[in-house]
């Protein structure tokens, strides 16, 4: 997981069920341990927990729903396990530009001679959001952490209380309850044919025709993975473009990418809402036109879950849009209380979510830490290609008037990049004109999640491009392109 802060070793917890625990300090004599109950045990809960029972504390967590909350059982670890098998398409599709053709069939035939199951690909990615989280919960188990089943809430800043009855006085509170689906009104999911992303994995077959409205980074993903999985896609975007907040080159290639493999996406198109019909849904625009399909996916957005949390009672201030508000080592407005993760609105990503667990408990119990810096985040988007991102993007570079050179380099001049067959793509690096220090990056690939770590150190260690460009890179290589582009880079620094 990334995010930000150099933390030492009590406070860097490693992944559960993949290490063996660290036993927990002992607690000096005379010295009660500290009181911390956390509720909500996705990756900011889970992550918190681990960091103060190594600190010694006493130490309650509180789930409605499962260890790893939505994250592991219904977001993040189902929808890449779902897009990961819609890669294997993709990658099967490509075959044949390679010499490599299904027996039985022609090299130049338009049929594909593999199709998916859709009713063994949710089975496998429910069953492998289930198993993550019994590790979660093998894990804080053994080094000591209090599990409670239930829904807590606030009985004062504390307190935590849960319906069942259960009372746990706290010295320190960490509320990392997440967030729920978005959606609209005028379509309300049934879980059937009008559905949110969490329902998704109830589907045995393959929909006929597939309506997803909503091109953000959500939308963007499951729209890539079931056009590859074979189903016809429809994406319904109110903006001018996918992708609308990411970098307009990158959200360009996967529009084209889209386009050319048979997707339809209707730019500038508002759904005003969405309905059930003898076969299937009528999603109907705002301009008065009707799509119509097998399914609908509504994927507008999140809300946070901080209703019935005690919050006003407790003190804990509230954003505007119901988020709780925090400070960079995630303190709320209430004494002793902290939050992390998707109900701060800080930035929607597990790893920011378990970065800012980690840095509450730090700061709670006394550990030194530093504070978060979303500069140093990296996110990726697990579309086919990917995007992956680091630092300062382009637009905030140019709106915040700094002095920056940036230079890209297709993929497809890289030799690695010509052998796999890989078309679509880029890497660009932003860099500081006069220093020549590296300011941000966008990497457009497969897997552009692992090829975007050498950026993020270079960003989190303020490298130089001329630093980048003299470290060697294996030959031939997707790697190779960030250390070219560092060093066209070189040449343009004022």
């Amino acid at each position: 997981m990334h995010g930000a802060g150099r933390h030492n070793a009590r406070v860097t917890a490693t992944t559960p069920g993949l290490a063996s625990p660290a036993p927990a300090p002992e607690t000096p004599p005379g010295r009660p341990p500290q009181r911390v109950v956390v509720v909500g045990g996705g990756p900011g809960g889970y992550e918190a927990a681990l960091v103060a029972r190594r600190s010694g504390a006493d130490v309650t967590l509180v789930e409605r729903q499962g260890l790893g909350g939505a994250a592991v059982l219904t977001d993040v670890v189902p929808s890449k396990t779902l897009i990961a098998t819609a890669e294997w398409m993709t990658i099967a599709d490509r075959a044949s530009e390679l010499g490599i053709r299904t027996v039985g069939l022609p090299t130049d035939t338009p049929v594909r001679g593999h199709e998916v199951d859709l009713g063994k690909v949710n089975a496998r990615v429910v069953e492998l959001a289930a198993a993550q989280s019994a590790d979660i919960r093998t894990r804080l188990e053994t080094e000591g952490v209090r599990v409670v089943e239930g829904t807590g809430r606030l009985d004062g800043p504390e307190r935590v209380v849960t319906e069942a009855g259960d009372s746990f006085d706290a010295d320190v509170v960490l509320l990392a309850t997440g967030a729920t689906p978005r959606v609209l009104p005028e379509a309300m999911p049934d879980g059937e044919r009008i559905l949110t992303w969490t329902q998704l994995y109830t589907l045995t077959e393959l929909p006929e025709r597939l309506v997803v409205v909503g091109s953000g980074v959500t939308g963007a993903e499951f729209a890539g993975a079931y056009n590859a999985l074979g189903a016809d896609v429809v994406l319904v975007s109110s903006r001018d473009r996918v992708l609308p907040g990411e970098d307009a080159d990158a959200a360009q290639v996967i529009e084209d990418v889209f386009t050319s493999r048979g997707m339809t996406v209707m730019s500038r198109s508002r759904a005003a809402g969405a309905v059930r019909t003898a076969d299937g849904v009528a999603v109907t625009l705002a301009d008065g036109r009707v799509v119509e399909g097998s399914h609908c996916l509504i994927a507008v957005g999140a809300i946070p879950s901080t209703e019935g949390l005690g919050l006003d009672e407790a003190g804990v201030r509230l954003t505007e849009n119901r988020y709780i508000e925090v400070d960079k080592v995630s303190r709320t407005s209430a004494r002793g209380v902290y939050a992390a993760g998707d109900c701060t609105g800080v930035l929607p990503l597990a790893s920011v979510a378990a970065m800012q667990g980690r840095i509450a408990m730090a700061h709670a119990l006394g550990d030194a830490v530093q504070p978060l810096d979303l500069t140093e985040v990296a996110a990726n988007i697990f579309t086919a290609p990917e995007i992956a991102t680091v630092g300062r993007s382009q637009t905030w570079l140019e709106e915040n008037a700094v002095r920056f050179v940036a230079s890209t380099l297709p993929l497809r001049r890289n030799p690695r990049a010509k052998m796999l067959g890989i078309r679509d793509g880029f890497v660009k690096v932003f860099a500081h004109a006069a220093t020549g220090i590296v300011l941000g990056g966008v990497v457009v690939a497969p897997r552009a999640g692992e090829l975007i770590f050498p950026l993020t150190l270079a960003v989190n260690h303020r490298l130089t491009v001329d630093q980048v460009a003299d470290s060697f890179t294996v030959y031939p290589s997707l790697s190779g392109s960030i250390a070219e582009v560092a060093r066209v880079l070189h040449a343009r620094q004022a």
